[in-house]
Order: C-alpha cells, then structure tokens, then sequence
C-alpha cells in the first residue's frame, strides 16, 4: 500500500512539474515572437559569435531602425534609448545558448506582460480594397507606413489621388493588378 501511495504520488509531482504553465496561446506574442525569430536567423545569416554582449549589441542596432509595435516592444525590453527599464540580458543571455523564441518571449511575458499585449495592425491589401470606402485615419497610415505624408490634403480625395499616385513606388504589385481591373 505504501509502495503505490509513494509511486502515484511520484507521478503526481512528475506531471506537475513537466507540464508547461506558461506556455504561449496561439497569437499570443505575436511581435516578440515574430521580431525575435527574425532577429535570431539574421544573427545565424551573418555568422554573428553567439555571446550575450554581441547579441546584446546587435539587438540595439536592430531596434533602432523599426517602427509601430515592433519599436514598443524594443521600447519594452529596453533596447532603445528613451526606455525606463533594461531587461535585454533576458533576451541576450538565452539567445546566446540558443534557447527557442517561443521559451524566450514565455520568460519575457512573465517579467512584462505588456510584451505579449502586442499585436501587429490588420494589413490593408491595397490590390483589391476600395480607398474610397477607407476612413481618412486608415488612408493616413498607409502614408505613414511609406514614410510619406500629404501637406496640403484637405478632403479625402486628396488623399486617395496621393496614395495611388505613389503606390507604384511602395506597393508596385498592388498598383499592377488595380490597373488591370
């Protein structure tokens, strides 16, 4: 009696302790884990020295040319200039022992669960939506994300004739198929 007490108990513990608590749902983390994959195989794709300080020192450098969500999250660990808190070592450090993204963002969920809040904008398909069903506010962060703006636009019009006269420059295949329709 005591071996099958002492012997479900055991596999109590086991399972208590195998079973993942934190794991990620699906979406959830959407930018850390999408940023970081991207991170992590550019390091792989350069050859980088996988020590916590190179990391460190690249992931920097990357944070400072990104924008939207993936800026917050960079804003989030620490990793740009104007951050109140540093917890890229919780980046860094894993990273260097080549720990997978998804471990790394569970850790970083548990330090800051604003990280995990993140998720990027719907992505308007510019070859098939109608511009002139899109709100002025959509129309604008199409400019935005083309790092364009439209002085002078008063009425949405203005607006929809900026975004198709530069969509062959930003959306070249997009302008293609809406000139074939």
């Amino acid at each position: 009696m005591g071996r099958i007490l002492l012997a479900s108990g055991l596999a109590a513990v086991l399972v208590f302790f195998v079973t993942p608590s934190e794991t990620l749902k699906e979406g959830e983390c959407e930018v850390c884990l999408s940023f970081l994959e991207r991170f992590y195989n550019s390091l792989n794709e350069q050859g980088v020295n996988f020590t916590p300080d190179v990391i460190e020192e690249h992931l920097i450098q990357q944070c400072k040319d990104v924008k939207g969500k993936e800026n917050r999250f960079c804003y989030y660990i620490g990793a740009t200039g104007d951050a109140a808190t540093k917890i890229v070592k919780e980046v860094s450090k894993p990273m260097s022992n080549h720990v997978p993204v998804t471990k790394i963002c569970e850790k970083l969920k548990k330090s800051d669960s604003q990280i995990c809040d993140l998720k990027y904008d719907k992505q308007v398909d510019l070859s098939t939506v109608d511009l002139k069903k899109l709100r002025v506010k959509e129309l604008r962060k199409i400019l935005d994300e083309w790092g364009e703006s439209c002085k002078g636009c008063a009425e949405k019009s203005d607006f929809i004739r900026k975004i198709t006269d530069l969509m062959p420059k930003y959306a070249p295949l997009a302008a293609k198929s809406r000139s074939e329709l």
